[in-house]
């Protein structure tokens, strides 16, 4: 797969680095997974509370902390492109969209279902790369246990189970 995720951290993240380095292996692992025959690029923005909170409002409206949103470049169902794809000239790659995940959040989910930090962002950057690719389990009942199953798998393949 050729696939570039770049990764900036604007909030306070212990362990930047390896975060940074496993949201970059989950994306590319569902990536791979979807056999894409094109390159891409990621654009992934670690932030906290307020700042999501404040992209969730000016863009979904919705005036609450959530835990990861997803920002596609293109129209796509189910991992296959609905309109022409345009490879960046200087890149070479199609910008798939950008993700903004709440590190904050996802610390404070992964207390409460009790597994890791590095398990939950692994489990919000996978969610979010299906989302850019155009899966959506808010569609309707098959569509959320076809997301839920290639979340499942992605994350099984990662090692990154809820165990």
């Amino acid at each position: 797969m050729n696939a570039w995720i770049r990764v900036t951290a604007e909030a306070a993240v212990p362990e930047e680095g390896e975060v940074c380095a496993l949201i970059t292996r989950c994306a590319e692992a569902v990536l791979a997974r979807e056999d894409l025959d094109f390159p891409v690029f990621i654009d992934v923005t670690l932030v906290g509370d307020e700042e999501i909170r404040r992209l969730n409002t000016e863009y979904r409206g919705k005036d609450a902390v959530t835990d990861v949103l997803s920002f596609p470049m293109y129209d796509f169902c189910n991992g296959r492109p609905q309109e022409p794809l345009e490879k960046d000239p200087e890149s070479g790659r199609v910008m798939l969209g950008d993700m903004i995940l709440n590190y904050d959040r996802a610390v404070q989910q992964a207390e409460a279902y009790g597994h890791s930090p590095a398990r939950e962002c692994g489990y919000l950057s996978v969610h979010s790369v299906l989302h850019l690719l155009g899966y959506d389990h808010e569609r309707d009942e098959p569509d959320r246990r076809l997301m839920r199953r290639r979340e499942e798998a992605a994350l099984t393949a990662l090692g990154l189970t809820r165990t």
